[in-house]
C-alpha cells in the first residue's frame, strides 16, 4: 500500500469530520425519513442520469404519486424507480443483519434492470461473456478499458467479497473508496455496473456503521465532475494512482456530506414552521407530511390518503394553495396537480 500524504490524511479527516456531524443531525432529526427519502430519489435520479437517463426528480415523484399506472410515463422514469426499489431492498436486507455479499449484488442487478433498457443482459446473472469501456461502438481493439475476462470472475468477484468482510487496518471510509474501484474495475454485469456500485456504496456506509442511517449519497458528487470521475477510476487502473483517486473520493464524501445537512436544516425549519401553522388541523399536519414524501399531489391522492370526502379533499388543497405552501401546476379544471414548491426547491439544491 502506498505512503500516507499529509494531503491524504487530510482529506481523510475532514471526510470523517463531516459524515460525523451528517450522521449526528440524523439522530436528533424528529424524523429521520423527513431527510432520508428525499436524499435516496436524488441519488436515484443522479446516479441514473451518469448512465444516460433523462428523468428529473420531478418525474419520479409524479410517477410515483400516479402508483405507476400511467402509460405515458417515459421509461427512463422507470430505470429511476427501480433504482429506488433496489435501494431500498438493499437497506432493508442490511437492517435485517444480512451481509453485504455477491448474492445480494445479484439481487440489486435483478430488481434494478427489471423490465427496462438493458434487461437483455440477464438481470442478476454476472457475465458469460467478455466486455469492455470505450467510445460508443468501439471495438475489443480499441478499448479504453478491459475487465477481466468471463472465466475470471468468480476468483476475482469472491476476492472483492472476501474484501469486504476481512478484518482491516484501513479507515472505513478508504476500504469503502478501494471497494468502489475494485467493482468497477470488475465490472460484473453486462450492463448496470455503475447504478450497481453506487448502490453498495450507500449499503456499506450503513453495514459498516459509519452512518446509524442512509444519509450519504456520493452520485451527485460523481454526476458533477463526471469525466474527473471516469478519468481517475481508468488511472488507478492504468498507473496505480491510488492516492489521486482517495483524495478525489474523499472530498465527495466531505461535499456531499455538507449538502445534506444543509437540506436536512432547510427541510427541519420548513417542516417545523408548517407544523406550528396548522397545529389546530390535524388532517392538514397530515396532509403536510404527505408533502414531505412526495412533494407533488393531487385530490385523488388526498381523499385516499386522508380518508376524506372529494369536497374535503380540495378544500384543504385550496387553502394550503391560498397559503402559499401549493401551487397548481396543470391549469386544468379537472385532473388537477399541485407542487409544494419550496419542499422540492430544498430536494432539488444538491449544490
Amino acid at each position: 500500500m502506498m505512503a500516507w500524504s499529509v494531503e491524504l490524511v487530510q482529506a481523510l479527516s475532514a471526510a470523517d469530520r463531516a459524515v460525523g456531524y451528517l450522521g449526528g443531525l440524523g439522530q436528533i432529526l424528529p424524523n429521520p425519513y423527513l431527510l432520508i427519502r428525499p436524499l435516496q430519489r436524488q441519488e436515484a435520479v443522479l446516479s441514473s442520469r451518469i448512465e444516460g437517463t433523462q428523468a428529473s426528480l420531478s418525474d419520479l415523484y409524479i410517477y410515483e404519486g400516479a402508483h405507476r399506472t400511467a402509460r405515458s410515463f417515459p421509461d427512463d422514469v422507470q430505470e429511476v424507480h427501480n433504482y429506488v426499489q433496489a435501494l431500498e431492498y438493499g437497506l432493508d436486507q442490511v437492517a435485517l443483519g444480512m451481509p453485504v455479499s455477491l448474492r445480494l449484488v445479484r439481487e440489486l442487478h435483478a430488481i434494478l434492470m427489471d423490465g427496462v433498457r438493458g434487461n437483455w443482459s440477464g438481470p442478476g446473472e454476472f457475465r458469460r461473456t467478455q466486455n469492455w469501456i470505450g467510445p460508443t461502438g468501439c471495438r475489443l481493439e480499441e478499448a479504453t478499458f478491459v475487465p477481466p475476462p468471463p472465466e475470471a470472475l468468480p476468483e476475482v468477484l469472491s476476492a472483492w467479497e472476501q474484501f469486504l468482510h476481512a478484518p482491516s487496518p484501513l479507515p472505513p471510509l478508504v476500504r469503502l473508496a478501494l471497494t468502489h474501484y475494485q467493482f468497477e474495475a470488475i465490472h460484473p454485469f453486462l450492463d448496470g455496473n455503475g447504478r450497481v456500485g453506487r448502490l453498495l456504496t450507500v449499503l456499506l456506509l450503513v453495514a459498516w456503521e459509519v452512518l446509524p442511517q442512509p444519509l450519504l449519497y456520493l452520485s451527485a458528487y460523481f454526476e458533477r465532475h463526471r469525466q474527473m470521475y471516469y478519468a481517475l477510476l481508468l488511472d488507478v487502473s492504468q498507473r496505480g494512482s491510488w492516492e489521486l483517486w482517495l483524495r478525489y473520493f474523499l472530498h465527495g464524501v466531505v461535499e456531499q456530506s455538507q449538502i445534506a445537512v444543509k437540506q436536512g436544516q432547510r427541510l427541519l425549519a420548513l417542516h417545523t414552521a408548517y407544523r406550528l401553522q396548522y397545529e389546530d388541523s390535524s388532517k392538514l399536519l397530515a396532509l403536510i407530511a404527505m408533502l414531505f414524501e412526495n412533494p407533488f399531489v393531487t385530490g385523488t391522492m388526498v381523499i385516499n390518503q386522508l380518508d376524506v370526502s372529494s369536497a374535503t379533499a380540495y378544500q384543504y388543497l385550496a387553502q394550503l394553495e391560498d397559503d402559499g405552501v401549493l401551487q397548481e401546476i396543470t391549469g386544468r379544471k379537472r385532473g388537477r396537480r399541485y407542487v409544494a414548491r419550496k419542499i422540492l426547491d430544498v430536494i432539488e439544491d444538491t449544490e
